[in-house]
């Protein structure tokens, strides 16, 4: 078989008498909606044999005991809840991963997607010459369902990843799709799982060109909950796109990292020009006067532990929100923060007296280019001591 093309769904080895249907909700605190959400769309599923699987973040409000509570009615719906982790498009893969049918979905919980439209969806992706089906909001003058300034920012964003697509999709944000169980496995080892918007990652994960539709649908008035979309959305879209511009080559958890690191190295420039200032003015120690090296070595490392510091809590909020830490998790984190960069420190360190001292490299570009040049240890060593990924339960 080809790389470019796609086994029939027939080939996929299923369970026994299992839904033809597996649809992903991922939810986090959407107790007011949910309900309602989930008996909707089995009433328009009705006929269709499916499963809805709702993959919670161990949400804190009533969410559980909803889908509890429908499940009681309904067989098919069953609650799958995650510890530890956060974000919808690593939801939506740990849902297709344990899902029993041959043909995989997702939708939100907050009553966005219209119904009608899934099961539009539903009837393409069921006829079996489809890989790939999609809810979109751009075709023709349909309504999309944003606020200006969010549809504007969307179709931007449309626009940018259209450059590194397999396949011209006219919503590639859209949260609503269906696809085989084959170009789901096609795409699978190369999921990052980060972010919000598991259509893009998806697309831009396999080689298969798939054969795809759209369905035309605006998005409805949300019925509980809160809009995810913020600063950090975007963030990791951004990252996102770097990653599959790449091929792989700068992944997009350390393309986060690195913004992150170089915002820790404005802190640190900030610092280390505060610190000279004062150890070279001699207004605030007027009793004692350090020789240029330990004044040096003073800066710099006060320098390199406030802008660890920075990075530490910056990551922990943007670069690794999925596994955000808190309460004591956060001060064992912020610990191994400083033990897992504390090579890099040294490495940085040496390198801006090395370039000071012996290569009578001006203070200032000495001590950010050590900075940068220890990054990359950096990353790795934080995201094992510090964010490690929870072992699959």
């Amino acid at each position: 078989m080809s790389t470019d093309t796609l086994a029939t769904s027939s080939s996929v080895p299923v369970e026994p008498n299992a839904p033809d249907l597996s649809l992903i909700i991922c939810t986090l605190n959407e107790g007011a909606a949910i309900r309602a959400v989930i008996e909707e769309i089995c009433d328009t599923l009705a006929g269709i044999s499916h499963e809805i699987i709702v993959v919670d973040d161990n949400s804190q409000d009533n969410t559980h005991a909803e889908v509890r509570a429908v499940a009681v009615m309904r067989p098919n719906v069953r609650l799958h809840v995650r510890v530890g982790e956060r974000g919808l498009s690593s939801a939506a893969i740990k849902g297709w991963d344990i899902a029993r049918g041959r043909f995989l979905g997702v939708m939100d919980g907050d009553g966005q997607h219209d119904p009608a439209a899934i099961r539009e969806l539903a009837e393409l992706i069921l006829k079996g010459d489809k890989d790939l089906v999609c809810v979109s909001r751009y075709i023709g003058k349909t309504e999309t369902g944003l606020s200006g300034l969010r549809d504007l920012g969307s179709k931007a964003f449309t626009w940018a990843t259209g450059l590194v697509l397999k396949v011209p999709l006219s919503d590639p944000m859209s949260g609503c799709f269906m696809m085989t169980r084959e170009y789901y496995q096609s795409a699978r080892p190369k999921l990052t799982g980060i972010g919000f918007k598991i259509l893009l990652d998806i697309a831009a994960s396999t080689k298969v060109k798939p054969r795809f539709a759209e369905v035309k649908a605006s998005l409805r008035q949300r019925q509980g909950g809160e809009s995810k979309l913020d600063l950090r959305v975007v963030i990791d879209l951004v990252a996102l796109l770097i990653e599959k511009a790449t091929n792989g080559l700068l992944p997009a958890r350390f393309v986060m990292f690195v913004g992150v690191g170089l915002s820790g190295v404005v802190v640190y420039t900030v610092v280390l020009i505060a610190a000279h200032l004062l150890f070279r003015s001699g207004d605030y120690l007027p009793i004692y006067r350090f020789r240029v090296l330990t004044d040096d070595l003073v800066s710099y490392s006060l320098a390199i532990w406030l802008s660890m510091t920075w990075n530490f809590f910056l990551n922990n909020i943007l670069t690794f929100r999925d596994k955000r830490l808190h309460g004591w998790g956060l001060v064992r984190g912020l610990l191994g923060f400083y033990l897992a960069c504390s090579i890099g420190a040294l490495i940085s360190l040496g390198l801006a007296l090395l370039m000071r001292g012996q290569l009578n490299m001006h203070w200032l570009p000495a001590g950010v280019l050590a900075a940068v040049l220890s990054s990359v240890w950096n990353f790795w060593g934080a995201t094992l001591l510090s964010w490690r990924t929870p072992k699959s339960k």
